[in-house]
């Protein structure tokens, strides 16, 4: 599968149908990933800046950072930008 949607929630690459969240109905959902959003809704509410913080670790151990700074100043610039953080 060639996808490459990017979780709305926590920005993690959706490279494969797996990685989709599931809605009540258990169809696919392609905006959020499977760990933010099972069956209709989040997996867990917290704030954005919690999100970020929860998410440092992963995209240090995958390289997409130098240093934990470093990937919090870009999250701190992308995440607003995503649906769930997304102020209307």
């Amino acid at each position: 599968m060639n996808i490459q949607n990017f979780c709305q929630s926590c920005a993690m690459p959706m490279t494969e149908e797996s990685h989709f969240g599931t809605n009540t109905n258990g169809t696919k959902n392609v905006d959020y990933c499977c760990y933010c959003y099972q069956n209709g809704s989040f997996t867990k509410e917290e704030t954005m800046e919690e999100m970020i913080e929860n998410c440092i670790p992963f995209t240090l151990e995958a390289g997409v950072y130098p240093d934990e700074n470093a990937a919090r100043a870009a999250m701190l610039e992308y995440f607003p930008n995503l649906k769930r953080w997304k102020k209307i």
